[in-house]
């Protein structure tokens, strides 16, 4: 399995003919390291929550390559509208789909939607445990640490994406924690320096954890 780095919390992914966009926050994003144009062939786009810097470019990707957005509930019924393929799913929800089994975990942070109008209920924000030919990343979404994190050990997580800016999430300090609790192979760190309000050093992080961490910089790759 393919994973490259775009960025924020923004990460593609890609197995066999499974090629998905996680959190696609490139237009507006200080590090992405692509443009939305550069993906002309995707099979599936993974929302964890409606804030601007997550749900990104959803739409106008879907649109162009037909790939179906898979998120919560909430954020279907809102995506509905733009006649876009879409898999609604929720908290604990876990589904067989044609390229493997996707499993939506609690993630403790907000999911509005900011319109021209205001604020829309986007409901419950989470992670995606995606299992690709027996392959697991666990993308945490934005999240504070939570106890609930223990459980996916039982999922014997390849890699966990796992975010460490602090102020909005974990930071560094619970990410480490959070690592315990989940036992990943590997972790590599997101959502850090994106904004200065999230300046964090993954070093740092890297430094508290006893496992194998992996830094990628805007544009990497971790192949497993």
């Amino acid at each position: 399995m393919k994973l490259k780095f775009l960025g924020h919390s923004a990460f593609y992914v890609e197995e066999g003919s499974f090629k998905a966009l996680i959190d696609p926050f490139i237009t507006g994003n200080p590090q992405a390291a692509v443009k939305v144009e550069d993906f002309k062939d995707l099979t599936h786009i993974f929302v964890t929550h409606g804030h601007g810097d997550h749900l990104g470019d959803a739409v106008p990707l879907a649109k162009a390559t037909g790939a179906t957005i898979v998120t919560n509930f909430e954020i279907a019924d809102y995506l509905g509208q733009y006649n876009v393929n879409i898999h609604p799913m929720h908290i604990g929800g876990r589904v067989k789909l044609d390229f493997g089994v996707v499993r939506m975990t609690n993630a403790l942070h907000g999911s509005g939607i900011s319109t021209d109008k205001g604020m829309i209920y986007g409901g419950n924000p989470g992670g995606f445990v995606i299992e690709v030919e027996g392959k697991k990343v666990y993308h945490a979404g934005d999240t504070g640490l939570t106890l609930d994190m223990k459980l996916l050990e039982d999922e014997n997580i390849d890699v966990a994406l796992l975010p460490i800016g602090g102020n909005f999430t974990m930071d560094a300090v619970d990410a480490a924690k959070a690592v315990n609790f989940i036992k990943p192979k590997v972790t590599i760190p997101m959502h850090y320096k994106t904004f200065p309000v999230i300046d964090a050093d993954p070093e740092s992080f890297k430094k508290m954890v006893e496992g194998e961490v992996v830094i990628l910089s805007p544009g990497e790759e971790y192949i497993f």
